[in-house]
C-alpha cells in the first residue's frame, strides 16, 4: 500500500511512517500542506493520512483543493480536532474517514486497509443512465433534460452509488459505508444533508422527482 502523510510534527509523522514501513508498506511524508497538495497530484497513492492543523496549506484546504483537482484518492483526517462539527468539517471537505489524536497505530493501520480495499467509482461502466439523468463516471459530470448539473465530489459519489443501485431501495447505513467509509453510525445528519442537497440539483428544477425517500427504510432512484 502506498501512503502519502501530511503531517508537519515530525516526531508523529515518523512514528506513523516508521509502522507502516514496518508493514511493508511504502510512504511518502509531507511537513505542510502545500507540498502533500503538490505529492498528491504528482504521484498515485492508495490513501493519504492528512492533518487538520498544517502550515502553509491547512487540512481542510488541502482536501477540498485535491477534491477539486479530481483526485479520488481516499483520505483520512488525523487530527487533535475532536468535536463533532470538526468531524463534519472534515468529511464535507471530502475525507473519507476521521480519526481523532491521541490514536492506536493498530486502529489507524486496520482503517488505511478498509479504505485502500475501496473499489474505485469507475468500473466496467463509464456512464450510469436513469430516465433523462446521466452520468459520466469518467468525466464526473452530470447532465439531466441535457442540462449540466454542478455536484461536489461527495454528491457525485452519492449519486453514482444510488443509480448503481437503481430501483433498489439502499439504506441509510448502506450509504455511510459506501460513500462516507463509516463501518458505524456517526450519528450526524450528513446521510439526509447531503441527499436534500442532491435533490435540489437533480430533482427540483425539472417536472419528474428521480429521489425518493422509502419512509422506515431509505432511498431509492427510479423513474
Amino acid at each position: 500500500m502506498r501512503v502519502l502523510v501530511v503531517e508537519d510534527d515530525a516526531e508523529t509523522a515518523e512514528y506513523i511512517c516508521s509502522s507502516l514501513n514496518a508493514l511493508g508498506h511504502v510512504t511518502t511524508h509531507a511537513a505542510d500542506g502545500k507540498q502533500g497538495f503538490l505529492d498528491a497530484l504528482d504521484a498515485e497513492f492508495d490513501v493519504m493520512v492528512v492533518d487538520r492543523m498544517l502550515p502553509g496549506l491547512d487540512g481542510l484546504s488541502l482536501v477540498r483543493s485535491v477534491r477539486g483537482a479530481k483526485v479520488a484518492t481516499p483520505i483520512l483526517f488525523l487530527s487533535a480536532l475532536d468535536g463533532l462539527n470538526d468531524r463534519i468539517d472534515g468529511l464535507e471537505a471530502g475525507a473519507d474517514d476521521y480519526l481523532v489524536k491521541p490514536f492506536a497505530f493498530s486502529e489507524l493501520s486496520a482503517r488505511l486497509n478498509v479504505l485502500a480495499r475501496r473499489p474505485p467509482l469507475q468500473s466496467e461502466e463509464t456512464s450510469l443512465r436513469v430516465d433523462d439523468l446521466v452520468l459520466d463516471l469518467i468525466k464526473h459530470s452530470a447532465r439531466r433534460s441535457d442540462q449540466l448539473i454542478p455536484l461536489q465530489p461527495r454528491e457525485f459519489r452519492l449519486l453514482a452509488y444510488l443509480m448503481k443501485n437503481a430501483d433498489r431501495v439502499v439504506t441509510r447505513t448502506m450509504l455511510l459505508e459506501a460513500v462516507w467509509g463509516f463501518h458505524f453510525d456517526p450519528k450526524t445528519n450528513v446521510v439526509e444533508t447531503h441527499i436534500s442537497r442532491l435533490r435540489n440539483k437533480v430533482d427540483k428544477p425539472f417536472k419528474k422527482p428521480l429521489i425518493h425517500t422509502i419512509r422506515g427504510a431509505g432511498y431509492i432512484v427510479h423513474a
